[in-house]
């Protein structure tokens, strides 16, 4: 295989067997990455285009009524809120970034689509599915890498900064999308590997088994390098083209299961030992401090949410019982009242995206409202969880 470097953005690879693929590398909210890539096209001709994006993300892009569909409830008891924050957190920045550049997040993905069938040129969606990412990045992630990545979320959705269009430019630069990987994999190396190194192989070996004979894919800038070594690697068979292991959600560890169930067992362990060793006083005294800090904190998240005022005091008195069942969470049980006491409406739906990029937003918004309650009253529980388990052993000795 020989590489050509046309320019920062564009890479030419010659396989042996003479294919050619052209890679285009853009900022998804850049209006330059717009335009480059309606050049591409046009100057090179391909016979097949590539895309990073999947299935579900285009349809939603396509469709504007994709969110107007969804059932919040469905999605809490499904045990997917905290994966629907994480979207709508990445949505919101995504499209921050947009406004300040005018361009809608992904438009060169979409504007290659639209002009691939003009020309009638065969596309494929080339990236793995969205929520697949998500779920690996999130199980494979260790407790304390988890805690960056709710920080990171939180982050997202409340940050007001603002990018130019020179600063994303520069994005699109290979020294400077070097920096940003080698920083992230020192963070939170789990995430990553899933993020950057697997779609990184998922991508090059999606566009390496597409058809055609001079094929050109749009791709995101920080992905370029990552792919022309997969690449490059496949065509000397020294990998696979073999994606099963990287294309589902790997089971929850049996640690996390183990953990789920040995919580509980110990806090009533700890509780009936206070309760023989100190007789009903010392154990009321350790039941009460234990009923005490998880109530208090998990209203205080529900609080901090502005959680309906009876959902308060629900997810207060849910909090020791969800403390006890491995299967029922705190959030489950306060996203589920607020958005049976504050049902989402049709205008909550038809301005989700703009509410989703201010901090005034995701108050305002009901469903957006509904998963705040539903993330703080998980967070603040699970801090209580952690507080309350040495204090009590402290109360033994």
């Amino acid at each position: 295989m020989t590489r050509e470097t046309l320019s920062d953005t564009r890479i030419r690879l010659t396989l042996e067997d003479g294919k050619e693929i052209l890679l285009v590398g853009t900022a998804h909210v850049s209006a330059e990455s717009v335009n480059e890539v309606t050049q591409a096209i046009e100057s090179e001709e391909p016979d097949h285009i590539c895309l990073e994006l999947d299935e579900g993300r285009m349809k939603n892009k396509e469709e504007e009524s994709a969110w107007s569909n969804m059932d919040i409830k469905k999605v809490i008891k499904e045990n997917k809120a905290f994966l629907l924050v994480a979207n709508m957190a990445l949505a919101s920045f995504q499209k921050r970034m947009g406004d300040s550049s005018g361009i809608a997040p992904g438009q060169e993905i979409l504007s290659a689509a639209r002009l691939a069938k003009e020309k009638g040129i065969p596309y494929s969606l080339c990236d793995r599915d969205i929520q697949t990412t998500f779920k690996r990045a999130w199980r494979m992630s260790g407790p304390w890498n988890k805690s960056k990545l709710i920080a990171t979320i939180i982050s997202a959705v409340f940050t007001n900064e603002q990018i130019s269009e020179e600063e994303l430019e520069d994005l699109k630069k290979a020294d400077v999308m070097q920096n940003m990987m080698e920083e992230l994999a020192r963070e939170l190396p789990s995430v990553k590997s899933v993020l950057i190194d697997e779609r990184d192989r998922y991508l090059a070996t999606s566009i390496f088994l597409a058809p055609g004979s001079k094929k050109l894919a749009v791709v995101g800038a920080g992905h370029m390098g990552g792919i022309v070594r997969t690449i490059e690697a496949l065509e000397r068979q020294q990998i696979t083209t073999n994606l099963e292991d990287i294309s589902i959600a790997p089971p929850p560890g049996k640690g996390g299961k183990i953990l789920s169930w040995a919580f509980p067992i110990i806090i009533v362990s700890i509780l009936i030992f206070g309760f023989v060793r100190g007789g009903s006083g010392g154990g009321i005294k350790m039941f009460s401090y234990w009923l005490a800090v998880n109530m208090s904190f998990t209203a205080l998240g529900a609080i901090i949410a502005l959680a309906h005022p009876l959902n308060i005091i629900v997810s207060a008195l849910s909090a020791p019982i969800t403390a006890l069942h491995p299967a029922i969470g705190v959030g489950m049980v306060s996203g589920l009242v607020e958005a049976t006491l504050r049902k989402p409406k049709v205008k909550d739906f038809e301005r989700l995206g703009d509410d989703a990029t201010t901090f005034r937003g995701w108050y305002r918004n009901r469903l957006l409202h509904t998963l705040l309650v539903f993330l703080f009253t998980s967070l603040t529980a699970s801090i209580a969880n952690v507080v309350v388990f040495p204090l009590l052993l402290k109360m033994l000795m």
